[in-house]
């Protein structure tokens, strides 16, 4: 054996053994790591926390709604983070051809829309308020682009399955083109097709979290409020659960004493809910020292769980606020207020409310708001 047939074979064994032993701790790395099946699910901090991981779902409550915003894997994302929404998946609707791949959309002219599919707890979230989620994140005025993508493929659109859901669509839209001088851009067609797109787009963003997305994720975190979970007592209930105080604000219309109610000096982190209903109706994040005496905030936490009446009483000329889902008599709203805030001040009664603290809001069936409350 000559010399240089000794040095390859030596080479040769060290390449063995090292191989060998690289393969043995592989192995018993293998063996410590945990299975798929015993993972727990993670939320990423590179995106919004998720409310829906730990809930369960009734077959019977669940409907679907299809929609299309741009490039998928950020609307995919973004909506399922809403309470109440069970799944969302990505894929390619209402085209001109059959079971489509990304080239064929892409790159084949086949008319297909990227959309998601969004399967939601209608006892949890109502059309309505997903309707408002998906407008507040795209260009309803923008044909074929959203964000820096440009094409067909991602125009935006509705696709509905029943009458029911194309009047709620057709109302959302009427109310959104108030704020537009251009026409509203978004296609809103019955569904005619939807084909899931490849495994490698489902949940991108989950396995990709600094992946490309075109909107901002965390604004879902600005918590918009679903009247299907609140419901209006009975007259009978409604006396009975009352203090007699409460009652007559609430329904009467009446003024508490200033200074002299709950929560005119409260500033302890949480939200306040109608006593009649329990909507969510204001958040300490937005409550401020005014020093009038009653309760005072800059905003609703929604801008949809009030509505207001011209209330020309006492021989003045005022704005009632009032609660959305009991119809509750609130207060007042006044031009008075910060203006870096937005220049409102609505003075609230602490009779119409009940304050539930941060730390009490999950056990009292509010934990899909608390990460709102700083």
């Amino acid at each position: 054996m000559n010399k240089v047939t000794t040095i390859v074979l030596l080479i040769v064994t060290i390449l063995v053994a090292v191989y060998g032993m690289s393969c043995s701790s592989s192995s018993k790395i293998a063996e410590q790591m945990p299975q798929k099946n015993q993972v727990e699910p993670k939320q990423s901090d590179k995106l919004p926390q998720n409310p829906n991981l730990n809930l369960t779902f009734e077959t019977e409550n669940l409907r679907e709604i299809h929609l299309a915003g741009g490039c998928f894997w950020g609307l995919e994302t973004y909506l399922s983070r809403i309470y109440g929404v069970k799944d969302v998946s990505s894929g390619y609707a209402n085209g001109r051809t059959e079971n489509p791949t990304y080239e064929d959309v892409a790159y084949r002219e086949s008319g297909h829309a990227e959309t998601v599919k969004v399967i939601y707890d209608s006892k949890r979230v109502d059309l309505d308020t997903l309707l408002r989620y998906y407008l507040r994140v795209i260009d309803p005025t923008s044909v074929n682009k959203q964000g820096n993508d440009v094409g067909e493929q991602y125009r935006t659109g509705i696709y509905y399955n029943d009458l029911e859901e194309k009047a709620i669509i057709e109302n959302r839209l009427a109310v959104l083109q108030q704020n537009y001088e251009k026409a509203i851009a978004i296609e809103v067609e019955p569904l005619k097709h939807f084909y899931t797109a490849e495994d490698y787009h489902q949940d991108y963003l989950e396995k990709n979290p600094n992946g490309y997305c075109h909107i901002n994720l965390f604004a879902v975190e600005d918590t918009l409020i679903s009247p299907v979970l609140y419901k209006v007592p009975s007259d009978a209930e409604i006396l009975s659960s009352l203090t007699d105080l409460q009652y007559r604000v609430t329904q009467n219309g009446d003024t508490e004493r200033p200074h002299m109610n709950d929560y005119w000096n409260h500033f302890e982190p949480g939200i306040y809910v109608d006593v009649v209903s329990g909507e969510p109706l204001f958040s300490s994040n937005d409550k401020f020292k005014s020093g009038c005496g009653w309760p005072s905030f800059s905003k609703p936490i929604d801008p949809e769980v009030v509505k207001y009446n011209e209330d020309t009483s006492f021989n003045m000329k005022r704005i009632e606020v009032r609660s959305r889902v009991a119809d509750s008599h609130l207060g007042h709203v006044f031009e008075d207020g910060p203006i870096e805030r937005g220049g409102l001040r609505y003075c609230i009664n602490s009779a119409a409310i009940r304050f539930i603290s941060r730390q009490d809001m999950v056990e009292q069936g509010y934990g899909y708001l608390q990460n709102g409350i700083k």
